[in-house]
């Protein structure tokens, strides 16, 4: 049997279709060189502050290096909580309603894994981070692509939405502020999507950890704080964009 013919056998189909990620690639190359910037990758122009650091090399120096409880340390979950409830006026129980996770793309994959029946809709909005396409794909679910132009700066319209929603729709993941346009929803407009949401009753996955990078007074609400949506939104964010910590992978799960 051929090598092609061995991997073909082996490797799960629904699989197949997958591509490989042209970022990562890109980010690949450009590692190797010493004479290019790279934008290609979501990652701060600053490395992670001292303090963080610091603290980092204590507790190695301690050996804070076993097991945790299974849902994170709940030193940390609890200052989530803290984080969560001054930043976004939403509040969640630290004991059993806060994950901690390897970065905001495993929180990703596991919010996923756990909605999604072989079969089910994901609908998720393009230009997007490239992951959400094929974890939907993985958990057996069947990816819903709803397209955004730069006519209305990316959004997301609850019109774009609604043509999109079957009886066979589980989820919707939003992504605001978006990877990669920048794009963000204003007060009315995510309000309009959880009223549309509650009516077709789907659930959200709202990945929010470009939160801190607004600017121009641009509205920053999530979708979970919208009365009548926290009990149907699975809320993720995460220490890797506005405090440079993208290598100590940490990200964190609400719902």
């Amino acid at each position: 049997m051929s090598d092609s013919k061995s991997r073909r056998k082996f490797i799960a189909r629904h699989l197949g279709d997958v591509p490989r990620s042209g970022i990562r690639d890109f980010f690949e190359i450009v590692s190797t060189r010493s004479d290019v910037i790279s934008l290609g990758i979501g990652e701060p122009n600053f490395i992670t502050p001292w303090h963080i650091r610091e603290a980092s090399v204590f507790a190695l120096d301690r050996g804070a290096t076993a097991y945790t409880a299974n849902l994170g340390l709940i030193e940390l979950r609890r200052a989530i909580a803290q984080y969560v409830s001054r930043s976004f006026g939403m509040d969640y129980d630290p004991g059993n309603e806060i994950l901690v996770t390897v970065g905001v793309s495993e929180a990703l994959d596991l919010a996923v894994r756990a909605v999604t029946e072989p079969g089910d809709e994901i609908i998720y909005h393009e230009p997007s981070y490239v992951s959400y396409a094929p974890l939907i794909t993985f958990a057996h679910g069947v990816p819903v692509r709803v397209s955004t132009s730069p006519e209305n700066g990316f959004s997301l319209t609850r019109e774009q939405l609604d043509e999109k929603i079957t009886d066979k729709t589980k989820a919707v993941i939003l992504n605001f502020p978006t990877n990669p346009t920048g794009a963000v929803l204003s007060r009315a407009q995510v309000e309009d999507l959880a009223e549309l949401c509650v009516e077709r009753d789907i659930l959200v996955i709202t990945d929010e950890v470009y939160s801190e990078l607004t600017y121009d007074d641009a509205d920053r609400v999530s979708i979970a704080s919208i009365p009548g949506m926290k009990e149907r939104t699975i809320f993720l964010n995460g220490l890797s964009k506005a405090w440079a910590m993208t290598g100590f992978r940490i990200g964190f799960s609400c719902a």
